[in-house]
């Protein structure tokens, strides 16, 4: 039998793997070996195990984590499955090189004050920044402690510019894209800042359709139809959303729920609160919102919400914070998206992937 199958090395040398990645393999449950001598110990492989060892050796030299590359062994033979895992590997490399450029790029202006600014300029739709300043303005914090918070995020990338705001509680990001001229870079624009830039963009109706913003060093500027509006950026290292956006890009939500969005806030309005909650010694009202065996969305009265059964889908969520989250979405049609009543709730257009709003739940 042995005759039939390779040895350790020459599977090495037919994957480009090294004895010791497949022995590390071996003990992970990941490539495990067709037979192991009980005598000797010595690892036997069959001819099938070269396409997925050579599989494995590619994943690991992008860097690809373990558990991922067992995934995209379970999954060979679903295309589409192992895309969709290349694709979230390659984002989060993507996102790791432009994270270093911005540190290494301050860390050129720490070593040599002297040295020249980098610039980055950004040609944009007036009325596309101003539907993405609207997206995301309703969640800017104004806790005096958390200065970092009372900002937007502008995170410009090669194709264009996401605006992120977060008061801990939800937080919202749109993106809008045109032209790029420049290395990526991260600025917080105060929010004061912010709305001093989306009153200029209105007065700029109908005479251009274009927004011009330029970020060079900690100022940025805006100018639209030859008025122009300049701030520093704040000094605070905004939180790190991409990482909990990675799981909302990555994985598929248990519950996707689409809803009118007048029909939902006449029904907001008409049932009210129906539970008053207290943190911190503030007193929210909590909407509570329940899917039946249907997969239909409605707000559940007190009396139902003590009585629900396991069977009934109950989440929690701020009645305030909600109804924002509404209208700086859609007028007409948004989605929710969820995962269970502890998980964050998305709320998002169903025709635009990159303009959405999370809120997180309120536990019942």
């Amino acid at each position: 039998m042995e005759s039939e199958l390779r040895s350790i090395g020459e599977l090495a040398r037919a994957s480009g793997l090294t004895v010791s990645a497949l022995r590390f393999y071996d003990r992970s449950g990941v490539l495990v070996p067709a037979l192991v001598d009980p005598v000797t110990g010595y690892r036997w492989y069959a001819d099938d195990q070269v396409a997925p060892a050579r599989l494995v050796a590619g994943l690991r030299r992008v860097g690809m984590p373990l558990v991922e590359i067992a995934a995209a062994l379970r999954h060979r033979g679903d295309p589409a499955a192992v895309g969709r895992l290349l694709d979230a590997h390659l984002r989060r490399l993507e996102d790791g090189l432009a994270d270093a450029r911005r540190e290494l790029s301050r860390v050129r202006a720490l070593i040599d004050p002297e040295e020249k600014l980098m610039t980055t300029r950004l040609e944009l739709s007036r009325v596309a920044l101003a539907a993405a300043v609207d997206a995301v303005r309703f969640a800017v914090g104004d806790d005096p402690e958390l200065p970092v918070l009372s900002a937007v995020l502008l995170d410009v990338e090669p194709d264009g510019v996401r605006l992120v705001a977060t008061d801990r509680h939800r937080l919202a990001v749109a993106r809008t894209g045109w032209k790029v001229d420049g290395p990526p870079v991260r600025v917080l624009a105060p929010v004061a800042f912010v709305d001093e830039v989306r009153a200029l963009l209105d007065t700029g109706a109908g005479i251009t359709p274009e927004a011009h913003v330029t970020i060079s060093g900690s100022e940025i500027t805006v100018s639209v139809a030859g008025r122009s509006l300049s701030a520093a950026s704040l000094p605070y290292d905004f939180p790190d959303y991409r990482r909990l956006l990675r799981g909302l890009v990555t994985d598929a939500p248990t519950h996707r729920i689409p809803v009118d969005v007048a029909a939902l806030r006449t029904a907001l309005a008409g049932d009210g609160p129906v539970l008053v909650k207290e943190h911190d010694g503030i007193r929210a009202e909590v909407t509570v919102l329940g899917l039946d065996d249907g997969g239909a969305l409605r707000i559940l009265g007190a009396e139902e919400v003590s009585a629900a059964g396991a069977d009934l889908l109950r989440f929690g969520v701020n009645r305030e914070y909600l109804l924002d989250a509404l209208d700086a979405g859609d007028r007409g049609q948004l989605v929710l998206e969820l995962d269970g009543p502890i998980a964050p709730l998305a709320v998002r257009r169903p025709d635009d992937a990159d303009a959405f709003s999370i809120l997180m739940p309120i536990r019942l």
